[in-house]
Parts: structure tokens; sequence; C-alpha cells
């Protein structure tokens, strides 16, 4: 049953979730390699620090895998391969799957499988591929018993942002996440909204489906404190972090701190300890 696999993923006491996301190096894109250049460094890092979950690729996932015994991370396993993150797109953009994708993350005892569903200003086709991906994905899901996380990436225009187009305009992002519930999300792994405070519809938009909230680009530590704490009192099931984690000086330091805010209800001010800051 999935539900076996989601125990693996959510904490027994908090019912929340904490996965580093160290899957970056799937999107052939220079900046999202930093701090995962060494990438076993960076897994053993991370699972002596103790997150819930490590998302990884199909070619990557015996970093994680490999480690003997019984105490690390869930596996969450990458899914799909897409060229949509460059400062400068390309002239065709797409968003591709690996095959037999279930099959392959059981196989690797993975707890989860992640895969995107975009809304790229005019590119309707990147969103009718990543549909398509979904669709074909969810049946073998079914089969296997194997929760399916979807991604819903509202973009804003790439001559706007450049590059890590993220739009956290509310009234995109919740029509966007309820489709994914539609075509069956088990869990939603979705951006914070421009104003945190209404967060709350994007999890009551999702139903009774556990909305993770992605960390986005690299920002200043206790800004990512403070809109953790805030999105956890907002009903958030959880948070997906990556280069907030992998490009901090402290890795290990920032996953604990955090770790305080998903699982023991830390203020950001408490976590912050954990990593120099504060008194």
């Amino acid at each position: 049953m999935k539900a076996f696999r989601l125990n693996r993923l959510f904490n027994a006491q908090s019912r929340r979730c904490f996965d580093v996301a160290v899957d970056h190096g799937f999107f052939n894109e220079r900046g999202f390699l930093s701090g995962i250049e060494n990438l076993g460094q960076c897994v053993r890092t991370l699972v002596a620090a103790a997150p819930d979950a490590i998302q990884l690729t199909i070619g990557q996932a015996e970093l994680l895998q490999g480690i003997p015994g019984r105490d690390k991370p869930a596996l969450v396993l990458r899914t799909d391969v897409a060229n949509v993150y460059g400062s400068e797109l390309p002239r065709a953009l797409f968003s591709r799957m690996i095959g037999n994708a279930a099959e392959q993350a059981v196989r690797l005892d993975a707890a989860c499988v992640v895969v995107n569903l975009f809304r790229i200003p005019g590119q309707p086709e990147v969103t009718d591929q990543c549909i398509e991906n979904i669709l074909r994905l969810k049946p073998d899901c079914e089969r296997f018993a194997l929760p399916l996380m979807i991604e819903p990436l509202v973009f804003r225009p790439n001559e706007q942002a450049g590059g890590y187009m993220v739009d956290g305009d509310l009234e995109k992002i919740l029509p966007l996440v309820r489709q994914a519930c539609e075509l069956g999300a088990d869990i939603i792994k979705a951006d914070p909204t421009d104003d945190v405070g209404e967060y709350h519809r994007v999890v009551e938009i999702a139903g009774r489906i556990p909305v993770l909230v992605r960390g986005g680009g690299k920002a200043p530590d206790a800004e990512i404190l403070d809109r953790t704490e805030k999105l956890i009192a907002q009903g958030a099931a959880g948070i997906v972090y990556g280069r907030n984690i992998i490009q901090h000086a402290d890795p290990a330091g920032m996953t604990r701190a955090l770790m305080a805010i998903v699982h023991e209800g830390a203020t950001a001010a408490e976590a912050a300890r954990k990593i120099g800051l504060g008194k």
C-alpha cells in the first residue's frame, strides 16, 4: 500500500516531511551545480543530518541507497528532465520522463517519485508534455503502490526574471495546484506565494493532499527560517529545499535548523541558534 511508503516520508510525530532536493544536475545548468560538485560528499553530509528524504535522479540514487544501514533518509526519485531553467532559453523547450519510471523507482527502493507540471508563458507545448508524463506515470504508480509527488510550477516570462523564473502569484498557483490534484497527486510540491500569509489557500485548494513547499532560489538565512515558520503555520505539510541547504556554509546545521521548525514547532529565532545566529 502507498501508506507504507508515505510512512517513510512523513515524520511519525509531526506528520510532516522535510525533503532535501539535490537533483539539480539533471537540468544541465552550470549555476545549479554550486554546492553539489562532489555529490557523494554532499549526500553523506545530508544523511548525517537526517532529513526525512533526499531527492535524487536515476543516475545518482545509488549514492544514497548504497549507504549501509536502515536509518538513512528515504529516496524521492526525480523522474523528468527539462531545459526550461536557463537565463537564455533554447529554441525548443521540453520536459521528458525517464523510461519505466515507476518500475525503476521500485527497483531503487524509492519511497516516492516526483514529476513536474509547468505553466510557462507562451509555452503550452511544455505543459502538454508534463501532463502526458503524469498521465503515463500515474497508472504505474498505482500498480506499484508508489506515491506520486507532482510539482506544479508557475513561471514568470523569461525576459522579466531570467533563469529561475518562479511566479508567486496566488491566482496562478491555485489552479495549477488543483490540476495536479485532479491528475492524481499523492503529494504536492508547490512554490511559496508572494504573500506567505495567503498560503493557507494553497493548502485548502489541495484538500486532502499534503502540500510541501519549495525553497526556490538562494536567500538569506533569516529570511528562509522566518518564511518556513510562517508556511508551517499556514498549514504546509513540510518543505522541499535544495540550494538554501546545499549552498549553505553549514549544510548540516541548516538542515537541523529547518527540521526544528518543521518537526518540533521551533520559531525562526530558536532555529537560528543551530547555525550560530542570534543568542
